[in-house]
């Protein structure tokens, strides 16, 4: 049993789960890995991954067996997101943000709508994207601009949003706009936008240091045209939905944190077994042995957190309150440790950290 294993069993983790771990570091090692260096260099969006992930069932790992997933739940998909991290941020990010473009769908969605995304969604036929974030109005979400007004059986949207992972790829977004201009928060709804939807186009798209691989974009509504029923929930339900979303998909960057952490412990591990001076691998310097030490240890304790979040979300009863916190706080350390132990594995590397042929420059963009 790995380090991994061993600390993670008090939260449920079970036979399945040990399964999903194996079949995503398989899949990470033997179609993700090779690919990595290369989609980070052509900055291009990785279909080809996209199709491997249909294929070895992954997508579905979040969504129930009535929609065509696995119904195993959100700890499974932390589980895999963490080990196709490990190899490729950006591949890692499709799982993640398939789930966050599609929880408002089964938060909030009817079962006519349910019945006619989840099952593409959960299969990975359909790609999906969550619009939220405004150039005014980043975590100050009542501040956004966007407005969506009925009109002849219609929702019209006009607007825009920043930011948005998946622009131009994906099919469905979910998107965040005002129903009420006056109410402040309580004039945020939910709405389904497809791809295809009248007067929606995708704007630039960012240039990044990491993740390069990922579209991340700008949306834009000049008069855009949805069907009544695409509404999420009530109108001015938005915002509710919004953050519940977000306490739900956090774990999901916290996982990719958390991969690309171990995947910098892992490579530098195994080249300070392989580098030797004075005639000896370097690996029996004490001092490397102590930034090894401090490394692994930082990312122990953040699995801790972040599995403890993602056995919340699957177990249910807890209240919303502590379920955002462990939410961000299992965000929070996964991150900042990945931001902490890819700094310290380009380090380790020595000259070699800062020349693209090795992964931990790659992996400390990424971070």
């Amino acid at each position: 049993m790995t380090t991994a294993e061993a600390t993670t069993n008090a939260f449920g983790l079970t036979e399945t789960h040990l399964e999903i771990r194996e079949h995503a570091r398989g899949v990470a090692r033997k179609f993700v890995a090779p690919r990595a260096h290369d989609i980070d260099e052509a900055g291009e969006f990785p279909d080809d991954i996209r199709r491997i992930f249909m294929e070895q069932g992954l997508f579905g790992l979040p969504y129930d067996e009535e929609h065509g997933g696995t119904g195993t739940g959100t700890l499974a998909l932390i589980i895999a997101i963490e080990e196709i991290a490990k190899v490729c941020a950006t591949s890692a990010l499709l799982l993640a943000v398939q789930e966050l473009g599609s929880l408002p769908i089964k938060f909030a969605a009817t079962d006519e709508q349910k019945s006619h995304w989840l099952p593409r969604l959960a299969s990975g036929e359909s790609l999906a994207a969550y619009g939220l974030t405004e150039p005014e109005s980043g975590s100050d979400s009542a501040g956004m601009r966007t407005t969506a007004v009925l009109k002849d059986g219609e929702w019209v949207l006009n607007g825009g949003k920043r930011f948005i992972t998946n622009a131009g790829v994906a099919d469905v977004y979910t998107i965040f706009a005002k129903t009420d201009l006056e109410a402040g928060h309580a004039g945020i709804s939910a709405f389904i936008v497809p791809a295809d939807a009248p007067g929606f186009s995708i704007g630039k798209f960012e240039k990044k240091m990491g993740i390069k691989g990922s579209t991340t974009g700008e949306l834009f509504f000049d008069d855009c045209r949805i069907p009544a029923e695409n509404i999420l929930g009530e109108p001015g339900t938005g915002f509710t939905l919004a953050m519940k979303v977000l306490d739900h998909s956090r774990p999901g960057v916290a996982a990719q944190g958390l991969g690309i952490a171990g995947g910098a412990i892992e490579y530098s591990g195994k080249y300070l077994l392989e580098r030797e001076q004075f005639g000896k691998p370097i690996a029996y310097q004490q001092g490397l042995q102590w930034m090894l030490a401090d490394m692994e240890t930082r990312t122990v304790a953040a699995r801790e957190l972040l599995y403890r979040a993602a056995w919340m979300i699957d177990a249910g009863g807890v209240s919303r309150e502590t379920l955002t916190k462990y939410s961000a706080m299992a965000k929070l350390a996964c991150t900042d440790a990945a931001m902490a132990i890819t700094t310290d594995a380009v380090q380790l590397l020595g000259g070699y950290g800062y020349i693209q042929e090795y992964p931990v420059e790659r992996m400390m963009r990424d971070a």
